[in-house]
């Protein structure tokens, strides 16, 4: 969420900016303004009245303690009516402050200047590619394919016990895939992050501290009774543990990472493109979460976006990154690089990590903040990256694995299967 007061010092930046988002923010940006200046002068009325009403009580005492009691009561009835009054500024202050967040929480934030202007997924910048395409035998399969004939995944197994979107790994699959997870953990751990297992379930002010309300509700999981969603990603309770905490400034980095299921609607989602494991309602991911202080979190992104390249090298699957555009960002990200593997079998790339740099607009919604070397109180920044989802990354290993004897599994998950080959 952006600050009331970096949209007055930069408004004309900020509108430019958010025209890369193909989002018109100047009548937003003034209703904005004009909610925060009614908002500052009712609570300047209440703190002056409240003041004046604790000067009233104060009298009255002195009033009654020197025998003036008919001037006593006058002066009481005076305090009677401030409180009256009181309490309706403090009421109009509430539903003030209340229209103002409201109204916050529809402005995404503000784009990196490094962020190109663009409609949708085409105008991505592509900034780096690596690895080498295999060239397959005639007749190789894609992945749902591969699951089918060596008995990996069940989709219709799924099916039938959830319904689609929910499938089922078997013996070598389900192998694979807890290799993967704890490859992924271990790389993670490797390279300074502590890593935490988390509910995967939140309430509704988690969603709100990291963005997912009120801007995804629809593709969340909301248990209704409970008044709880299931997570789709494990950034939002691993950045909701430090929701309205007080960081000192050797606390910084806090790097995390964790792994679980995610769980997400995918409402509107059909066709082709989404068979197999290309899209799923219940998918595992490990992920990273850093807060930095703000002049580290662009270091910060490098050295993640260095780390996810690692891991693909080692796993040797050709992959790409793309720089979003504008009107591709997701709504509480300033800059957002997406890693896609390229699957040979299906011809296309397919995502499997995003890594961000969120600023304070994360923070600011979750009033996380540490104590600067002046002392004084400062948003931290807010990082999140996959590292990496795991269903692409297996379709991914099926399809550009194959050969005609059987799947070959990438050298450095051999220590984590205990089998180099499924046949």
């Amino acid at each position: 969420m952006l600050q009331v007061a970096h949209i007055r010092e930069n408004k004309e930046v900020y509108i430019e900016a958010l025209k890369k988002r193909n989002f018109e923010a100047e009548t937003v940006f003034g209703e904005v303004l004009q909610l925060d200046e009614e908002r500052r002068s009712t609570q300047a009325e209440l703190d002056n009245t409240l003041a004046e009403s604790n000067r009233l009580s104060k009298e009255i005492g002195m009033l009654f303690k020197s025998g003036e009691h008919e001037k006593a009561n006058t002066v009481k009835k005076q305090t009677g009516d401030l409180k009256e009054k009181s309490k309706e500024l403090s009421d109009k202050l509430n539903e003030v402050s209340a229209k103002l967040t409201e109204l916050l929480y529809t402005i995404p934030n503000i784009p990196h200047p490094s962020v190109p202007a663009g409609k949708d997924e085409e105008d991505n910048e592509e900034v780096f590619k690596e690895g080498d395409i295999p060239v397959l035998a005639e007749g190789s399969l894609p992945h749902w394919e591969l699951a089918k004939k060596y008995d990996l995944i069940d989709f219709e197994l799924g099916n039938k016990i959830t319904g689609a979107g929910f499938p089922v790994y078997k013996g070598k699959g389900a192998r694979l895939q807890r290799a993967l997870i704890t490859y992924f953990l271990d790389k993670n751990i490797e390279a300074g992050y502590t890593e935490y297992q988390v509910p995967l379930v939140v309430n509704e002010e988690s969603g709100y501290g990291t963005g997912q309300l009120p801007d995804k509700e629809g593709q969340m999981y909301h248990i209704q009774n409970d008044d709880l969603y299931l997570i789709p990603t494990s950034e939002v309770p691993l950045t909701n543990m430090f929701r309205g905490d007080l960081l000192e400034e050797k606390q910084l980095p806090i790097s995390c990472t964790a792994f679980t299921p995610c769980f997400r609607r995918e409402a509107g989602s059909y066709g082709a493109h989404v068979r197999g494991l290309n899209r799923l309602h219940q998918f595992d991911k490990v992920e990273l979460v850093n807060l930095v202080k703000p002049e580290d979190s662009y270091e910060t992104l490098d050295k993640m976006v260095e780390h996810v390249k690692d891991i693909l090298r080692e796993l040797k699957l050709p992959y790409r990154v793309l720089r979003l555009c504008g009107g591709d960002l997701g709504f509480t990200s300033a800059l957002t690089f997406d890693f896609e593997l390229f699957s040979t079998a299906q011809d296309r790339w397919l995502e499997i990590s995003s890594v961000s740099n969120f600023e304070t607009f994360q923070a600011n919604r979750l009033k996380v903040r540490y104590k600067n070397k002046d002392n004084k109180k400062e948003l931290v920044h807010t990082l999140n990256g996959s590292s990496l989802a795991l269903p692409r990354v297996m379709a991914g290993i099926l399809e550009n694995y194959q050969t005609e004897d059987g799947i070959k599994i990438p050298e450095v998950l051999v220590p984590y299967t205990g089998f180099d080959m499924i046949k």
